[in-house]
């Protein structure tokens, strides 16, 4: 019997690669109609060359939610300096700002993340061949991005700039010298409100699934980037539809796009978690209570102080979206 058993072992191997490589054709076939589908949305906005917001030019090929779109209707109607990127925290790669940038456009760039094994990943699969792209390993920090930066090989202009570290997007953003890009994507946390120009502390060990169990105590709020953005020559034209990622360009572009309405939205999200980690689905205005006590940092004054004591954080027009959501 052992011995019959041993005979079908190659079998066993052989029908294992076969499935494999089906597997994988499968998923190749997948992204090439994937991107033959987006291509023509892409030539499609070639047509708006006047938008009511970048939510209205939203679709979604490898980003989160709808940035693919957001960014390929930016790409077309502004001078790009230089087919380059720069984005931070890619995690796998499989989800992220720019890799359909560089699938569609050719672009060349750099990825990082603080994950080896994620840019292990990265760095095995065929994207990586190619494709002109950096992967590299990194914690960052606001004293060691630019330097970071430069042993990577990506300094001066830059066409596009991706921040999403989940804690210290704010002193980060600020503190980056080394590049020059057209255009500025960076997560803001939209529970933090759109009144006060607010960040956490910074803490160059942060850790947002450490610093609170709700995993909602990270980040800055959208006014606080604008702040960062204003100081190094950046002006805000809007937001994603989900409300989590603000989009920023050259202030000497600005005028070359034809947005009517370019107000970051607040996000709906319910990510919040209990204290074993399952999701607890807090929504809304009530998703402030959960970090109430908090220090935030008021970008303004220099003051840190718990983010309750900073009275009401939302617009009416943040309040009125974000009230419906509290109530279900």
């Amino acid at each position: 019997m052992a011995a019959e058993l041993e005979d079908l072992i190659p079998l066993f191997r052989a029908g294992r690669a076969l499935a494999w490589e089906h597997h994988r054709a499968v998923l190749r076939a997948a992204d090439r109609q994937l991107l033959l589908t987006a291509r023509t949305l892409g030539e499609a906005l070639r047509a708006r060359r006047s938008i009511r917001h970048l939510s209205d030019v939203e679709f979604k090929v490898y980003s989160q939610m709808g940035e693919d779109g957001i960014i390929e209707w930016l790409v077309q109607n502004l001078p790009i300096r230089a087919e380059r990127f720069v984005e931070f925290g890619v995690g796998d790669y499989t989800e992220s700002n720019t890799r359909y940038l560089m699938r569609n456009r050719n672009w060349s760039g750099l990825v990082l993340d603080a994950s080896a094994r994620h840019i292990e990943t990265i760095t095995g699969d065929e994207i990586f061949w190619k494709h002109d792209l950096t992967a590299r390993s990194a914690f960052i920090t606001r004293e060691t991005i630019d330097d970071i930066l430069a042993r990577s090989g990506h300094t001066g202009e830059i066409g596009l700039l991706s921040i999403d570290i989940d804690g210290n997007d704010y002193w980060v953003f600020d503190a980056i010298d080394a590049v020059r890009p057209d255009i500025v994507i960076c997560e803001y946390n939209a529970i933090l409100g759109d009144r006060h120009a607010l960040t956490i502390p910074y803490d160059p060990a942060f850790q947002r699934a450490i610093a609170h169990p709700s995993w909602l105590y990270f980040g800055a709020s959208i006014r606080a980037l604008e702040h960062a953005a204003a100081r190094k020559g950046y002006r805000l034209v809007g937001s994603n539809g989900a409300g989590h990622n603000a989009f920023f360009v050259r202030a000497e572009l600005e005028s070359l796009l034809a947005i009517e309405d370019r107000r970051a939205l607040p996000s709906l999200f319910r990510e919040s978690r209990n204290e074993d980690g399952s999701l607890s689905h807090v929504g809304g205005l009530d998703r402030a209570a959960l970090i109430a006590d908090m220090p935030v940092f008021d970008v303004d004054t220099g003051r840190t102080a718990p983010l309750a004591s900073f009275g009401d954080l939302y617009s009416p027009a943040w309040r009125t979206r974000l009230a419906p959501s509290a109530r279900s």
